[in-house]
Order: C-alpha cells, then structure tokens, then sequence
C-alpha cells in the first residue's frame, strides 16, 4: 500500500495529528470508512481518527495546531470533530463495548486499539492506518478488509448474530453498504438478519428511517431494497412494502409482483435523478394496490382507486416513519396523479383536462413525467417504445396548452383585494368563491387566461353571489 502511505503524508493533517499524538505520548490511527474509501477510490471528505487514550483532549490540541477556532465536543460520548480546509475530522477514543438484550445502547469503558477493532461492524471497516512515529502510514488488517473490499463482499469481523444482536442497526447497515457499493453479502450476514429482523424493533425510528433514504440514494436502490424483503426485514420496517411482494394467478389471468416492479421503477429513476424523493414517490406510487386488488372474470385483475387510497396514506407512513412533513405534499400529489398523464393521450381529450392536470400538478410536471416514464417496466421493447412515445405526445399537449395560457403561476387575474371593492364586501369565504369561480371559468376555456376576460366575467357573475 506505497500509494496509501504517500497519500497519508501528503495531508498536513495527519503530518500534525502525528506530532501531537507524539508530544502526548498517545497512539492514533485512521480508522473505518476514510481507508475503505480510499481503496476504492471513492470521494474522501470524513476521518475518524481513533486515539488510544483521551480523544477530547487530542482533539483540542490538534485543533489549536491546525488554528481552528471551533470544535465541537459530545462528553457523553467521548467524540469530538471540527471543519478544517472542508474535511470532517472526527476524534474518539479507544473503547470497548458490552451489550444488554434490552437496547442497542452500550456499556462502554475504556479500551485497547485491538477493543475498539473488533467491535466494529464489517471487516471492510476494521481498516486502520497508523498516524505515529514509528510506523507512520502503516496499514492494519486484522481481519482481512482488503480482501473483502477486493472481492467486493461484506462481513462481519465476529459471529453476524453477535454483531447484530448487539446492534440491529447493523442489520441495515449491511443492506445499505451492498447497495451503495455494489456487494454481496456473505451468507452468514443475510441469515443473522433474518433471524435477528424483530430485534429492529428496539431501534429508534429516525435511525432506521435515516439508513432507508441512504438505501434508497444508492446508484441502485432496488440491492438494499431486495435484501430488506428477501430478509423478511422489510415486515418489520416498512410492512406496506412488503405487502407488495407475490403473484396470483386466476383463470388465464395472472399480475406481476408489484414489490419487483416497484423496485424497477426506482431503479429507472436512480438513472435519471438523485432525487431521492421521487425515489421515495417511485416506491410509493403503487402502495396501495393489495388492498384494493379484485378479480374481474373479464379483464382479470383490477386496483381501483389505489392511486387515491396511497395518497391519502402517505400522512400516516409520513407521521410513522418521522420524515419532515415538508415533503409529503409532493410525494402524495406524484402518488395521486401518477396515473393521470397515460388519461390524456386520447386524441379527443380537452384542453380542459389538460389545464387542470398541469394547475393539480403545479411545479412538479417534469418529476411526474419522470416517474410515469419510470413506471414503465415491459420486457417487451416494442410496448416499451409505444409507451414513451405517447408520454411524449401528452408533453406536447401540456406544452402547447401552456405556451397558449401561461400556465405556471396560475391563478385568477383579478386579486381579492379588487372583487372585494367591486362587490362591495369584506374579506370572507365569498371573495374565494368568486375567485375560484373565475380560475374554473379559465380551466374550463370559457375565458381566457388575462385580466380584460376575468375582470368581464367578474362583472357577469357578481351578482350571483349575494
């Protein structure tokens, strides 16, 4: 590891983290993700420096070398970090940990360098590069990281149902790992966790909900995604989820599992977007199809309404796994409406529809589209290109309507303060109503979308409304 050594002396950093481990008479090491990723030649923007003896202190005075101002200290847990030339340093001292069957939260007293080692979660990341003296950018392999990362595999560096049992957040650590790195995992790893998935209950939900979105931000969303369901994890994290999962089949008629589905509709929007909430939307958008699936002796299997029934749950999954609120209006309108799109590709249909597609939609017309195309997982390439190719034709008509109506901030061109004035009333529920009446006048073609035809229209329905 010549480059790694070079690599390490090049950073003042660790050049003075050694001369202050020296002064103090204390050994450090780079530890985890900051060598894992360097091997695999990933983006590098954190260390975890790990010091055998008080990490608060080292901290202090290396920031005082660096000439950093502010540092940051968390006691309770013997960690501190700081901000220098944009890396996140982070410092914590030696430990080792027991574990009670009760809570993933330790007992923690201090440690050796090889007791904070093998308390770590995979072997990927027991990883530790030397900072001192006397073997300066060393690098310490004790159970076979390396060789791991290069067969691209996944292990813990204990029995995975001691790890696990000790943390079960680990559990989702694993997935998440296979997925954004593109692992397997060993066998072992997958059989703890399903042994152990029920242990997720002791978890705090902002955790587990934390390394859900990390999966689903992924190059590859549906690795994690499998490996929840197939671990049977997915029952204890996301049971809607994993509701999706089966086929039936009656008579000649038979659907396709809609949890692979929605998998693959992820996965195509992972290739276009980093979004991850429109990710969140993809994997949502079918939620609601096993509790409204019916068989039809004529058409075969039907979901009726599951677009409406997913959106109106998405408060509830929203509340439940504690995301920020400020987001579910976007995720429960791509729900909603993810099936309005395919509605207006008839040559007949109105502008009318359009407009209240484009007003329902608002902002996020291109994130629908985005999902609707995503939407589409035929094998069959000729269904495929028909499908694309009339999502076009519904672009070129929302489009046109509009170019035609200037359309993106719509609302009535006569301001409530003005049919408050011609109506002669105050500020209550009737100027809405007016207004409202004037904006569906617009939707509906019978005026344009300007302030001559809305201000004659007004003039026309004022009296209606006393």
């Amino acid at each position: 590891m010549i480059n790694l050594k070079k690599h390490i002396s090049k950073k003042d950093y660790f050049i003075k983290a050694s001369e202050v481990a020296n002064d103090m008479n204390v050994q450090i090491y780079v530890v985890g993700g900051y060598v894992r990723d360097f091997i695999l030649n990933r983006k590098l923007d954190d260390v975890d420096i790990l010091v055998v003896g008080d990490g608060l202190e080292f901290a202090n005075k290396l920031s005082n070398k660096l000439g950093v101002n502010r540092v940051e200290f968390f006691k309770t847990y013997g960690t501190a970090h700081f901000f220098y030339k944009d890396i996140d340093l982070e410092f914590v001292g030696a430990r080792k940990e027991s574990y009670s069957r009760e809570s993933r939260n330790p007992e923690v007293e201090i440690g050796t360098f090889d007791d904070d080692i093998n308390r770590r979660d995979f072997t990927i990341n027991t990883l530790a590069i030397s900072l001192n003296k006397n073997n300066f950018g060393k690098l310490i392999d004790k159970f076979g990281g390396v060789k791991d990362i290069e067969a691209k595999l996944i292990k813990t560096p204990l029995n995975p149902l001691e790890t696990f049992s000790d943390d079960p957040l680990r559990i989702l650590r694993a997935f998440r790992f296979a997925s954004q790195l593109d692992f397997q995992l060993d066998e072992s790893l997958i059989n703890a966790a399903t042994e152990l998935a029920s242990r997720l209950e002791i978890i705090s939900q902002e955790r587990i909900s934390d390394e859900f979105f990390k999966i689903l931000s992924s190059p590859k969303p549906s690795v994690g995604l499998r490996l929840l369901f197939d671990s049977n994890v997915m029952k204890y994290i996301f049971p809607e989820v994993a509701e999706l999962g089966g086929v039936e089949q009656r008579n000649d008629f038979h659907h396709k599992d809609v949890f692979l589905h929605t998998c693959q509709v992820v996965d195509n929007i992972a290739k276009v977007s980093d979004n991850v909430w429109l990710r969140f939307a993809g994997l949502m958008h079918d939620i609601a199809k096993p509790p409204t699936k019916k068989f039809d002796a004529k058409v075969g299997w039907t979901f009726h309404g599951h677009e409406e029934k997913g959106s109106r749950w998405m408060k509830y999954i929203f509340k439940r796994m504690k995301l920020p609120f400020a987001k579910l209006d976007y995720v429960r309108t791509l729900v909603r409406l993810h099936l309005r799109p395919i509605a207006l590709i008839s040559e007949d249909v109105t502008d009318s529809a359009i407009r209240r597609f484009i007003v329902a939609i608002g902002e996020d017309l291109e994130d629908m589209i985005t999902l609707c195309r995503a939407d589409i997982t035929s094998k069959n390439p000729k269904k495929v290109t028909r499908y694309l190719s009339n999502y076009e034709r519904v672009m070129e008509k929302v489009r046109d309507v509009k170019e035609r109506d200037k359309l993106r901030e719509f609302q009535s061109p006569v301001r409530g303060e003005e049919i408050m004035k011609i109506c002669n009333i105050p500020p209550s529920r009737k100027v809405g109503e007016i207004k409202t009446a004037i904006e569906e006048a617009i939707l509906d073609g019978e005026i344009g979308n300007n302030y001559e035809e809305a201000f004659e229209y007004l003039m026309k329905i004022k009296d209606e409304f006393k």
